[in-house]
């Protein structure tokens, strides 16, 4: 079983232990329409591959991290695409929750997601016999998931730096998106019992690119199937790096950050591994031939993104 199948399983089997069939029948189809099939879920593959390097003792602990992080990134992804914010009508290439289940239930369904990651994490605290070392390791995974979506770094903390007046860029992204990712590899570490700090410049490189990648898919998102609406950076005026740097600029700091985050995988048995996941999802996140082709179309036209170049 490899790393996506391993999380889908995990996922599945999670979703229905804890939303049973006494859960409203509403909120409970919006759940599922939240998570399954999902995305990309760059977040737990990251994390997964870092307890498996690091050690994976404790495969249903290493599990159940991958779905918490899920399942708030879902979280974040429902609250974010409602009117009060992107009043996005799509996700993942189909409506998203609010479109397809009204306002409310959207709401609501984001609570869930949230706190159903952390039962998620406390169950297995409870149905497994696990050490009074792995129970610590709940405890501590817990926390870097809270202050990875929480005040005052958290992505809770990016979304309300939209509602402010005067932001700084760069500790607006790396709230949003950047925090998730220096989570996950700090949960994947601790998940397998190890030191959890050499993974930081991974993920704190590798969030910051994620966000500068999704600034330049938002400005030429026609070359790319990301599917969700383009165009919101501008509309909403939102702080944009495509803006702050030009779109060349930020797609050389996007290239810059992936280096950093490749050379900073610690020195482990599967370094190789990890570093072509990462330049993997690089080419993924913003292929560079097709990009270089927008640019070039760009210019020969009176276009927004013409104005960023």
């Amino acid at each position: 079983m490899n790393i996506e199948e391993r999380i889908q399983a995990a996922m599945e089997r999670h979703f229905q232990e804890i939303v049973s069939l006494d859960t409203p029948p509403t909120l409970r189809a919006a759940m599922e329409h939240a998570l399954f099939p999902g995305g990309a879920r760059i977040r737990p593959q990251l994390y997964m591959a870092v307890a498996m390097v690091s050690g994976d003792d404790c495969p249903a602990l290493t599990d159940a991290g991958a779905v918490a992080l899920e399942l708030m990134h879902s979280a974040s992804l429902v609250h974010d695409d409602m009117p009060c914010f992107d009043d996005a009508l799509t996700r993942r290439g189909r409506p998203s929750v609010h479109a397809a289940f009204s306002e409310p239930v959207a709401l609501l369904t984001g609570d869930a997601l949230i706190v159903m990651a952390y039962q998620v994490l406390l169950s297995e605290s409870t149905k497994r016999q696990l050490s009074g070392e792995q129970t610590h390791r709940i405890l501590k995974m817990m926390s870097v998931l809270s202050q990875g979506v929480g005040a005052p770094h958290g992505i809770v903390a990016g979304q309300a730096w939209e509602c402010e007046s005067k932001v700084d860029l760069w500790k607006y992204q790396r709230a949003k998106t950047g925090a998730l990712f220096t989570a996950s590899v700090f949960m994947g570490a601790i998940a397998a019992g190890a030191n959890p700090e050499p993974w930081r410049e991974v993920g704190e490189s590798l969030g910051d690119a994620y966000q500068i990648a999704d600034d330049i898919r938002d400005v030429v998102g026609h070359f790319s199937l990301i599917g969700k609406p383009t165009g919101q950076d501008l509309e909403h005026g939102r702080p944009s790096a495509a803006q702050a740097l030009g779109l060349e600029g930020a797609n050389l700091e996007f290239k810059r950050l992936i280096e950093c985050a490749a050379n900073g995988v610690p020195f482990c048995d599967g370094r190789e591994i990890l570093r072509s996941m990462i330049y993997k999802e690089a080419e993924r996140l913003v292929p560079q031939n097709e990009y270089q082709k927008f640019v070039q179309l760009a210019k020969l036209k009176n276009t927004h993104a013409a104005s960023v170049l």
